[in-house]
């Protein structure tokens, strides 16, 4: 007695039928929007529709585009071309290449263009044509398609106004990453009589402050204190530690000159600042240079917390590392083992200082791909004898060879004793 219950006939039709029939008022629904003439829906499209005959007279324009400039039918059929319509700069580019590629292709499209409307304001469009053929293949006119813009170009300005704004920004830190990179290196390295010195920076990236540094400066009379130390990390928070760790050190130097003692200081403070949850540390390796009149030259004591081992370039020709054998991080245990040891540089001798980020540099000639303690031992030996400057020239045109290998910024010294009368100092 139920096998009508939901069921309008034996079609099937009805409200609530089951499978992929469509209700009743969605039918009528559906039926409704499809009553739209075909004329109705290109009058009233949401773009423009242009027809124009082969020479580009306006031959057919839908209403939607005519709203957008502001013209009345009879204004532009049969009066103007499609190009009338568009910027000097939109017909020149329309003459140019829109339409010998139209003719040549029959189709082009996405083609961004100004229009220009009746009160002279401008309307961005992105405009698709197509040549229509007969049936003898002959073209008859051309259709067109016409996109507004307006939003995608807002959008467009603004994107290309916040790109901007980042430029600017981003060379505002530049800018101060090389003023605060600057504040952390000597501006000039102090005369020191009986020696040349010469020293280089090379930054890895613009984009964050290094954590290399180096100095030279005088303390009592015929002593002079060096140092090349690396913080660990990159931007403001190792620029902090380089600051803190470069003032330390002048700071002790002064207080106690003993090169074990001057890391010692350094250490302490580093590791009472940075022991919590970032801690900090770096590698450092500090000289007292000390006038030597009897053998003439230089006495240089070393100290080492870690960091690569100081080159010696002998006046002979030879060279070799002066090892420091021992020397632990600085400032990560409550005292860490400084390793000492004395060299003499005699008339001729050059002494090199570097950070890791030379020996760390990524090339294709090497094995393992980094540049290698060894390779610098080579370089080394090739150079000697030199002097500080040739030294220093030398290491700048090894660091541009590798390009984007030196991922880490990389710092230099060297102090060279001149010969007796034999060399010109430079």
């Amino acid at each position: 007695m139920c096998e009508t219950d939901g069921v309008a006939d034996g079609g099937g039709h009805g409200r609530g039928t089951s499978g992929d029939q469509v209700p009743e008022d969605e039918e009528a629904r559906f039926s409704a929007l499809l009553e739209d003439s075909a004329e109705d829906l290109y009058e009233h499209a949401p773009c423009g529709y242009l027809s124009t005959l082969l020479d580009g007279r306006i031959a057919k324009i839908n209403t939607t585009l005519l709203d957008w400039l502001g013209y009345a039918r009879d204004d532009l059929v049969g009066r103007k071309s499609f190009s009338d319509l568009l910027t000097v700069g939109g017909r020149l580019y329309h003459e140019t290449h829109f339409a010998p590629l139209l003719r040549m292709q029959g189709e082009i499209s996405g083609i961004a263009l100004e229009l220009k409307a009746a009160d002279g304001t401008r309307l961005p469009v992105m405009v698709t044509s197509t040549v229509k053929k007969g049936g003898d293949g002959q073209a008859l006119l051309i259709r067109t398609t016409l996109f507004d813009a307006r939003d995608r170009r807002a959008y467009e300005t603004e994107l290309l106004r916040a790109r901007q704004e980042a430029d600017r920004e981003r060379d505002r830190l530049k800018l101060l990453n090389a003023t605060l990179q600057k504040t952390l290196l000597p501006p000039v390295l102090v005369d020191v009589p009986g020696l040349d010195v010469a020293a280089y920076y090379h930054i890895a990236s613009v984009d964050e402050v290094g954590g290399d540094f180096y100095d030279l400066f005088p303390l009592a009379a015929g002593t002079w204190g060096l140092f090349m130390g690396d913080v660990c990390g990159k931007g403001a928070a190792a620029a902090a530690v380089t600051s803190l760790a470069r003032y330390t050190l002048r700071a002790a130097a002064v207080y106690d000159p003993d090169p074990a003692a001057v890391l010692a200081n350094l250490n302490r403070v580093l590791h009472h600042e940075y022991n919590g949850t970032d801690p900090r540390f770096c590698t450092v390796v500090f000289g007292l240079l000390t006038a030597d009149p009897g053998r003439g030259g230089f006495h240089v004591t070393l100290a080492g917390g870690g960091h690569p081992p100081a080159l010696l370039l002998r006046h002979d020709g030879t060279a070799d590392y002066v090892p420091t054998p021992g020397g632990q991080l600085i400032g990560v245990l409550p005292d860490a083992h400084i390793a000492t040891t004395g060299v003499h540089l005699a008339p001729g001798d050059t002494l090199l200082l570097h950070t890791d980020g030379l020996t760390e540099a990524h090339t294709v000639t090497s094995p393992d791909g980094r540049y290698s303690d060894e390779a610098l031992l080579d370089l080394c030996r090739a150079l000697a004898p030199s002097t500080a400057s040739a030294t220093i020239t030398a290491i700048r045109e090894l660091l541009d060879t590798f390009g984007t290998g030196v991922d880490d910024d990389t710092a230099v010294l060297a102090v060279h004793v001149p010969r007796d009368g034999g060399e010109e100092r430079q």
